[in-house]
């Protein structure tokens, strides 16, 4: 889904299934503390990048950005890689392994 021609960035791996369900809910806009814990990264600079495919994506969708500061969760997820079905359903397997 990443262009070549545009930003390259590495996805990060999800710090935590229940953290990325909770934002995808609770957050219509992502902003750099909400990446940041999603992905448990520290470098300001890949947020950046990671907001920047984001962003790319949701101008070639037409995508309305509500504050310039943040980018659109279900884009973002989405070019991000982050299934979010698939995330769900094996957040709720662990659950029933731990119960």
């Amino acid at each position: 889904m990443i262009d070549s021609r545009k930003t390259r960035v590495r996805i990060p791996n999800i710090s935590s299934l229940e953290t990325a369900i909770k934002k995808y809910y609770e957050k219509t806009e992502l902003s750099n503390s909400d990446i940041k814990e999603i992905f448990d990264v520290r470098s300001s600079a890949t947020v950046a990048k990671l907001k920047q495919v984001a962003k790319q994506e949701m101008i070639e969708q037409n995508t309305p950005c509500w504050n310039a500061q943040r980018v659109n969760t279900e884009v973002a997820y989405r070019v991000w890689g982050i299934d979010i079905e698939d995330i769900e359903r094996r957040y709720k397997k662990l659950k029933e392994f731990s119960a």
